[in-house]
């Protein structure tokens, strides 16, 4: 029995396999895998364009429990890519974790800026969880979202966004970092400085 599904969702690399994707609901963030394999024509070449990152709505054929895409469009092309054991952590990010330490917070915010003083992004830092618990992770699998970081900037600035979350090798936190222009200079110097971008 086939029955179909329609939402907007955020796309990420699946973790388990190359072949899908991982859509996180916009609205609930409730995880589906979708494989990216045995489309044909203008859907195929569609699919075929998804990024991570990508914003899309899709509705979803569902067969005995399996979805498939039956139609999806791009909304926005924000990227979404990871980079574990980064060096280098640029002095922003690190004077935004050392403000959230004086204060006692596990998290804290601050816009960045070009040498024209003019808005370009945001950053965010988190406290590395103790235990088994591993934020980088977590925002890797979609368990914690990243879309309520990128809403806040599309608030206040238009999409296509490029997000960067970065596990340092050396550093008490994990970083996420917004450019608010994806091909601007910001996100090109982010990709060049920090192997695995």
């Amino acid at each position: 029995m086939q029955s179909t599904t329609s939402g907007t969702f955020r796309v990420l690399a699946s973790p388990r396999d190359p072949a899908e994707l991982l859509l996180l609901d916009t609205s609930s963030q409730d995880p589906t895998y979708v494989t990216t394999e045995g489309y044909d024509g203008d859907l195929g070449r569609t699919v075929d364009d998804v990024e991570p990152g990508n914003r899309i709505a899709a509705t979803l054929s569902w067969t005995d429990g399996t979805p498939r895409f039956a139609e999806t469009d791009i909304e926005t092309r924000t990227t979404v890519e990871f980079a574990d054991g980064a060096t280098g952590i640029f002095e922003v990010a690190h004077e935004t974790w050392q403000e959230a330490e004086r204060e006692g917070r596990a998290m804290n915010a601050r816009t960045t800026r070009n040498t024209d003083n003019e808005a370009n992004g945001v950053v965010y830092t988190f406290a590395k969880q103790a235990g088994q618990r591993r934020l980088y992770d977590e925002f890797a699998d979609g368990i914690t979202p990243l879309e309520p970081l990128i809403g806040r900037l599309a608030a206040s600035a238009d999409p296509p966004f490029a997000v960067f979350v970065l596990e340092p090798a050396d550093e008490p936190f994990v970083l996420v970092v917004i450019a608010a222009d994806r091909d601007g200079q910001f996100a090109e110097t982010m990709i060049e400085s920090y192997d695995g971008l």
